[in-house]
This record gives C-alpha cells, structure tokens and sequence, in this order.
C-alpha cells in the first residue's frame, strides 16, 4: 500500500508556517485534553491539534475499519495493536481530508468546529500506557567517552560491545511527558576520599540526549522476531531526555548496572512521528566491525538523518544552545535493538518503549550529555546570564528538539522541554 500521506506537492486547507515540524506530510499521533477536559487521541498540523475521535465519530474514517472507540481513549495502545496496515490507512485518510483541495471539511464549519483546536488549548497526554521501557546504550562515541572517564582509555569500550547492543530495563512510572517537572533526586552517593556514603540530592544531575521508539505487539513469549521483520513492529519514534545523577550511578551501578540514578525520571517529546513520515530521511549506520552475528546482520539502510539539539535555559535567562547531534550517528539500529531484544523469547507488547541511549557525535560540540560536555565537570559550560554549569542546576529548563529536513520537506518532533525543581520536600 503506498504511502500517499508523503506527497511532498501536498498542501493543507489549514495554515502552516515554512519552519514548522509539522506540515501535512507528518501527521503525528498524540493524546490532548480539552478545555472541556475531554481527552482524545489526536494528530497536529501546524499550530493546530486534530481530535481524531471526532472525526471519527462524524465519518470521517469510513471504509476503514476500526472499532467504534478507536479513537476516545485516552492512550494509543489499541490504535497501535491494530497494525501496520491500519496506520497507514488512518494517516493517508487524514492527509486527504486536509488536502487544500478537499472541501468535505474544509467548508464544513460545524464540523471544523468540533475537530480542530488550537495547540495553545489543548494540554498534552503521555501519548501511550507504557507497560515496559528497555533503555539501550547504542551510541559508540558515547560509550568511548565514559569507558575513557571511568576506566582505561586504552579500552575504553568493554569487549561485548561491538558484539551486542547492550541495554537494561527501565521503569515506566516516572516517563513524563514534555512540560511536566521534575524533581531532583535523592540518594546515596561516596565524596570523593571517603570510604562510607552519605545519603542527600544528587549534586550531578544530568541529561541525557536520546531518541525512543513505540512498539506494537510484537511476538508472543519465546518467540524471537527476525531482524529482517522488526521494522514492521516499530510504530514511530519520540524525542527522550533520559535524567540521570551521575553522582549516585558511580556509586551504585556496580555490579548490575543503572538503578536509582535513571529510574527518578524520563521526559519524552509528545507527538509520535511515524515510520511512514520518516520515510524519505533513511540513511546507513555506521559500519559494524567486528560484522554482528547472523540474527544482527542487516543491509541497506536503516538509520535516519535526524538532527537533534539541546539548549539549556536557567531561570529568567535566555537559552543557550549546548548540543548539536544526529541519530544516524548510532551504531546498533532499532531493528538490531528489537531483534536482539527477542532473542531470547521476551515478549514485547503495544505501547512498549525502547529509549536509544546517549546519542553523541564525534565531534565535541555533538556529544550527548553534561557528563562528556564538560568532561566530568572539568570544562564547565558558560551560560547567557553569566554563571557557568558543569552540571543541570536546579530550576533550569533542559530544551531538546529533532527534525528531518531534505530540499521539499521538513519533519520534526517538536520538543522535550522539562524544569529540574529542587528535592521534593513533604508538606
């Protein structure tokens, strides 16, 4: 089935500014709440949020087949069951109906009136229920800066590294979505020369700058989905900032890994941006060498040119650009991630999110944390206000943005944007 929601010649019936991430040949899905406070599943174009249960519910979707509340949930999940086939159907029928030369609700007042709202009206939702979050660390310049930080820079990567695409699970009761705060956590951690750990905030908190991916179901329990299939079963992709405390993960990752130091919370962009709608930015990954075992080896291309920044902006100051970085830069792709993440039988279901890892570059200026920005704290960056950070300080706002642009289109996701407040204090 051809996807015709691409149609770069296309325009939309509603106003969309030249520079913004959502023209009609994106059509995001999300999860708004009304002024009335009514939460529905929804999509954006330009400055405008899309309540797809209305439309529904006025017939706009007919001869697709969905069940009668598709759309009235207050999650994607069910949406995302449906399938491949269904996703595309729903986004093409929503690209006609916007069509500049479509005028079926494009004249109809009463029904624009009940359809279309304005971004600034509506309060973005977690998009999805997320039952599991696995995080990966997929990034080689990454990993290469931290081995060289906190072990011997001769090997600073460990030796299964360039084998498997390493991850660990995550906890889904902290993801957030963007504009929502989050708090500074507490834990234990060892000052420097002391040989006893003391339990207080975090003096290191960081972020982390990552990608996500949204899974449909995807097998049952042991079976293992082979790599050539995978892509079939990634629904679209989300912007993450993974927060960490650097302080407390020196402290307690040995020897099963990140714990309390990732788990306190993770910011995701709102909108999922399709496969379908990344399309036309695919690109090669790095070359693999040693080359991966069988059930990891892939050909062509399964990476995306996607540009991501970061700026941090302090309290009643102006932000400061501090990252520029790209997702083609990853090494393992998400299809190696959910290929290896099944090989061992683990099911994965709707709404599942799988977080890239640290996405850093191989320049400086591309790296994807304060923790290789400022080389542990060693290389403070200066702020517009004057005060330097080695570090997120409380009350800063961490500002993530991605977008593909090509010569005929540009797809972007919006932002992750999330204040770090001082420790939660019990009233």
């Amino acid at each position: 089935m051809p996807i015709t929601a691409n149609n770069t010649k296309r325009k939309s019936w509603l106003e969309v500014a030249p520079s913004s991430d959502f023209p009609i040949q994106n059509i995001p899905f999300g999860v708004f709440l009304t002024k009335e406070n009514i939460v529905t599943v929804g999509t954006r174009i330009g400055d405008f949020a899309i309540d797809l249960g209305a439309l529904q519910q006025l017939n706009y979707f007919e001869g697709i087949e969905l069940t009668d509340d598709m759309f009235m949930q207050d999650t994607l999940n069910d949406f995302i069951s449906d399938g491949k086939k269904t996703w595309r159907l729903v986004r093409n029928r929503i690209a006609e109906i916007f069509d500049e030369k479509n005028p079926k609700l494009r004249d109809n007042t009463k029904d624009r009136d009940i359809v279309i709202f304005k971004m600034e009206d509506v309060e973005m939702q977690l998009p999805v229920l997320i039952g599991d979050y696995t995080d990966f660390y997929s990034s080689k310049e990454h990993a290469t800066n931290v081995g060289k930080m906190f072990r011997d820079p001769e090997n600073a990567l460990l030796p299964n590294w360039l084998h498997i695409p390493v991850g660990y699970h995550g906890r889904s009761s902290t993801i957030v979505p963007s504009g929502i705060p989050v708090h500074r956590p507490m834990g234990q951690t060892l000052p420097n020369g002391e040989t006893t750990p003391v339990f207080g905030p975090s003096r290191s908190v960081d972020f982390e700058l990552e990608t996500a991916f949204i899974t449909t179901d995807v097998n049952i329990m042991g079976e293992n989905i082979p790599i050539n299939e995978a892509e079939d079963y990634i629904f679209g992709m989300v912007l993450l900032n993974d927060w960490s405390a650097r302080d407390i993960q020196k402290w307690e990752y040995v020897p099963l890994g990140p714990f309390l130091a990732k788990n306190f919370a993770t910011s995701i962009s709102p909108w999922i941006v399709t496969m379908d709608a990344l399309e036309p930015f695919r690109t090669k990954g790095p070359k693999q060498e040693p080359t991966p075992l069988p059930y990891l080896q892939q050909k062509g291309k399964h990476s995306f040119d996607i540009n991501l920044e970061v700026a941090i902006q302090p309290e009643n100051a102006t932000e400061i650009l501090v990252s520029h970085s790209n997702f083609k830069y990853l090494y393992w792709s998400m299809c190696q991630q959910l290929a290896h993440h099944t090989s061992n039988g683990c099911r994965v279901n709707s709404g599942d999110m799988m977080g890239s890892g640290t996405i850093s570059g191989p320049t400086e200026d591309s790296f994807g944390s304060m923790l290789e920005l400022t080389w542990g704290g060693k290389n403070p960056i200066k702020m517009n206000d004057g005060t330097e950070r080695k570090f997120i300080n409380d009350n800063d706002t961490v500002i993530m943005k991605g977008f593909c642009q090509n010569g005929q289109v540009r797809i972007g996701f919006g932002e992750v944007s999330s204040k770090l407040l001082p420790p939660f204090v019990r009233k």
